[in-house]
C-alpha cells in the first residue's frame, strides 16, 4: 500500500521546479506525489478545505485569509521571499508615470493575492483612494490577454507575465520597495493540513530537505542556470515561463535557507518575518 499525497501548485518561477521535474520527492519519501496546477492562491486553499490537496503552494495574502478564517493549516515553508518578483507595470502610452496617476485607470491583479494586498499598501502610500482607481480581479492568463488587447492600462503581477509585460511597459514600484518603505513584506509558502502533517512527520521532514536542497543547487551555481541548461528547461517547463526568461525572472526572488527560515523568518514566533507579514496583510 502506498502512501499518497497531492500537492497544489502555482506558476511561481522557483528552483523547487528542478525537483518536481527530477521526482526527488517521490525519490526520498517513496510516497505517490500527484501535482495539481492551480491558477492562484485562493484556489489551491478551497481544494484544502476540500480535502482534496494536502499540501500547497501559496502566496501570503491567501494564507492570512484562511489562518484569519480559522482553517488548519500549518505554514513550514518559505518557497520565495518575493522582492522584484512582484512587480507594479503601467503599460507604454497610458500616461502612468506615478501611483498618482493611476487614479481613474484600469489596473488588473488576481484578488486576495499578494499583489492586490501590496496594491492596497501602495496606493494607502501614495494618498491615493482606491475607489478612484478602476481595481480588475483577473488571474495571471487573464491578465496577459487583456494586456495584448489593451484593456487594461496597468497590473500588478509575477513571472511569467510580468516578463511580458515589462517588454512594452514601465515598473512603477515592486513588492521589495513596498516592503522596504513600509515593513510590510510578502512572500510565497507552502502551508500543509495540520492533522496530516502529525500523520506524515517523516514525509514532512524529507519535503524540506528536498525543497532546502533545491534552493542549494540555484544559490551555490546560478552561472550554471542558462537558458540552454536542463534546469532553466525544467523550471520552464512547470511554470509555463519561457526559458529565455527564466534566468531574468528567477533572480528577482530572495531563496531564504534552511537556517534563515529556522530563524528569522519562521522562528522567533510574533516576531517572525513571516508572523509580521501574516499579520499586516490580516489587517
Amino acid at each position: 500500500h502506498t502512501k499518497e499525497v497531492t500537492i497544489g501548485y502555482q506558476d511561481m518561477v522557483v528552483p523547487y521546479r528542478i525537483a518536481q521535474e527530477a521526482k526527488a520527492l517521490e525519490k526520498a519519501t517513496g510516497y505517490k506525489v500527484n501535482w495539481k496546477q492551480f491558477g492562484g492562491g485562493g484556489e489551491v486553499i478551497k481544494a484544502m478545505a476540500s480535502g482534496a490537496v494536502q499540501i500547497g503552494e501559496v502566496g501570503s495574502a491567501p494564507i492570512a485569509a484562511a489562518l484569519s478564517r480559522g482553517e488548519p493549516y500549518e505554514l513550514f515553508w518559505i518557497l520565495d521571499d518575493i522582492g522584484d518578483a512582484e512587480a507594479l507595470v503601467a503599460k507604454n502610452g497610458s500616461g502612468i508615470n506615478t501611483l498618482a496617476d493611476l487614479q481613474g485607470k484600469k489596473i488588473a491583479m488576481p484578488f486576495n493575492s499578494t499583489t492586490h494586498f501590496h496594491t492596497m499598501v501602495a496606493l494607502e502610500q501614495a494618498k491615493v483612494n482606491p475607489a478612484d482607481v478602476q481595481i480588475l480581479n483577473m488571474r495571471p492568463p487573464e491578465v496577459r490577454a487583456a494586456w495584448a488587447r489593451g484593456d487594461i492600462h496597468a497590473t500588478f503581477i509575477w513571472d511569467p507575465v510580468l516578463s511580458e509585460v515589462k517588454k512594452d511597459g514601465k515598473v512603477i514600484t515592486s513588492s521589495g520597495q513596498i516592503s522596504a518603505s513600509t515593513g510590510k513584506a510578502t512572500f510565497d509558502g507552502y502551508i500543509v493540513n495540520k492533522d496530516w502533517a502529525k500523520a506524515n512527520k517523516d514525509f514532512m521532514v524529507k519535503f524540506v530537505k528536498v525543497m532546502a536542497d533545491a534552493d542549494a543547487k540555484y544559490r551555490s551555481n546560478k552561472a550554471k542556470w542558462t537558458k540552454d541548461s536542463p534546469e532553466v528547461a525544467a523550471v520552464a517547463k512547470w511554470s509555463g515561463a519561457k526559458a529565455e526568461d527564466v534566468p531574468n525572472s528567477i533572480a528577482l526572488y530572495k531563496f531564504p535557507t534552511a537556517k534563515e527560515q529556522a530563524t528569522t523568518w519562521l522562528g522567533g514566533g510574533s516576531n517572525s518575518l513571516a508572523a509580521k507579514a501574516l499579520a499586516a496583510t490580516a489587517q
